[in-house]
């Protein structure tokens, strides 16, 4: 008699149990391994460069979720952490994009560790983003796929820490972003307290699409000193081909005077049957501003641009996976020593290095 109640107490323990994972986020496991096999090189070198490499291009893993709250609410999340799939190296489980935030009826907010505004607007118009020979080597000045205020300050093409942004819902194609990364208690040059604005607008209608951001850094060169960047960019797909372009304007402010800088981008592919058949080139001009001035790899003076050209091909194998081919060469000129943003070389002023790559990617 005393176990006359057992099995209902057991069918209502069950039934509480679903009804709680009902109420849980709903949460997906996902990743991207990405690895080349390269040969690297750069003439007008001083000493021997070459070198035969396996390059990781930015492999994570991940977890994201949402929970529904009612009236066009969600609580949503993510977790992504980078992998070293060449050398198996420890590293962060949250050092990618990882966030906290709501989806509402008026858009989304979110905080946590994330690609800027500025990042994102234009990084899909570019075929090889992100391996070694994306456009960042010329582009935004270098990479910084996780930073702070006080590191990688030249660089426009951030993963920055400490970051609220709000995205807007999307009406009729346009879609705004903005994005402010606190300051943290974050001391800089001169006792500066620098932080950051980000802010992007994105058209997207059929073939077409067009956008445009800009950015700033205050205080990452000193008390009272701004670092912008504005840039356009605008993608039209026609039957198999894309055609894909970017703009940008870097200007910093230091101490002896502004430090600017243009660069151009354009971008072409073509798909034939399983083949995506590629090509990029970025020409970076000469840096203007007060002599022997340099922030990253943008100097003042002639002679301090470069240009970057790639060819190459993707070949699907599922929707998931793929083989790609490239060769890339940037063409310094005599004074200007830019690098691969992803997996560099090491080079110095007039060198040109390139890069040959075969590579497998997966998606999961």
């Amino acid at each position: 008699m005393q176990y006359r109640f057992l099995p209902s107490l057991v069918h209502a323990g069950l039934a509480l149990i679903a009804a709680g994972a009902q109420a849980q986020s709903s949460v997906t496991i996902y990743g991207r391994l990405n690895v080349s096999l390269e040969h690297a090189d750069a003439a007008r070198a001083p000493r021997d460069r070459a070198v035969n490499r396996e390059s990781n291009n930015r492999s994570v893993i991940g977890f994201r979720g949402a929970e529904d709250l009612g009236d066009g609410y969600q609580a949503v999340f993510q977790i992504e952490g980078s992998l070293a799939l060449d050398t198996g190296a420890g590293t962060s489980l949250a050092n990618r994009d990882t966030r906290v935030g709501l989806q509402t009826p008026y858009g989304l907010v979110f905080a946590g560790h994330w690609g800027t505004p500025y990042l994102l607007a234009t990084s899909t118009l570019d075929p090889w983003y992100p391996t070694t020979a994306g456009y960042m080597a010329l582009m935004a000045n270098g990479s910084a796929p996780t930073t702070n205020h006080l590191g990688n300050i030249a660089s426009f093409d951030r993963r920055q820490q400490n970051i609220v942004q709000y995205w807007s819902p999307t009406w009729r194609g346009l879609t705004g972003r903005v994005a402010y990364a606190l300051n943290d208690g974050e001391i800089g040059p001169g006792g500066s307290k620098p932080d950051l604005w980000s802010a992007s607008l994105s058209w997207d209608d059929g073939p077409w699409n067009l956008s445009l951001a800009h950015e700033q850094h205050r205080g990452y060169q000193g008390p009272g000193r701004t670092d912008t960047a504005t840039k356009l960019g605008a993608a039209y797909r026609v039957g198999p081909a894309r055609l894909a372009g970017a703009i940008e304007r870097l200007r910093y402010e230091t101490p002896l005077g502004p430090l600017t800088r243009t660069a151009l981008f354009m971008a072409a592919t073509w798909q034939v049957d399983r083949f995506n058949l590629r090509a990029s080139f970025t020409d970076a001009a000469d840096g203007k501003g007060p002599a022997g001035e340099r922030i990253g790899f943008v100097s003042a003076g002639d002679a301090t641009g470069a240009r970057q050209w790639t060819l190459g091909a993707d070949y699907t194998l599922s929707p998931r996976t793929g083989l790609y081919a490239y060769v890339s060469r940037i063409d310094n000129q005599a004074r200007a020593a830019y690098d691969f943003a992803i997996n560099p070389l090491g080079v110095g002023a007039g060198e040109k290095p390139t890069v040959v790559a075969l590579g497998l990617r997966h998606a999961f």
